[in-house]
């Protein structure tokens, strides 16, 4: 499992409309709620195929502003071999990064 999280300059419905561009991997499931007033929450799943791990990843991105400013959670999840050993040659790694790549330009420090 890798995960990693940051804020970004864009609201939670632009960035969840612009992640349903994201091409690295396929959408599996998506939601946008609002659970209270201004507040907003975006879930995204999405699966890919490594062929170094020879095995399907999920990644699950939470995008949201319930601390004022739009945040953005990905997690790598089910990318390892075997039941013992938890060895992914990077795969998980490398998918929640492709997250921060392609928010790249929107990334606040």
């Amino acid at each position: 499992m890798s995960q990693l999280n940051f804020n970004i300059s864009l609201s939670p419905r632009e960035a969840y409309n612009k992640l349903q561009d994201f091409d690295s991997a396929e959408l599996v499931y998506d939601e946008f709620k609002s659970p209270g007033e201004g507040k907003y929450i975006a879930i995204m799943i999405f699966e890919k195929y490594f062929f170094r791990s020879e095995n399907r990843a999920a990644l699950t991105v939470i995008i949201d502003n319930f601390r004022n400013t739009t945040s953005v959670t990905a997690v790598a999840a089910g990318s390892s071999q075997g039941i013992i050993f938890n060895f992914d040659w990077g795969a998980a790694d490398n998918f929640v990064e492709s997250v921060r790549k392609f928010f790249k330009d929107y990334i606040i420090e």
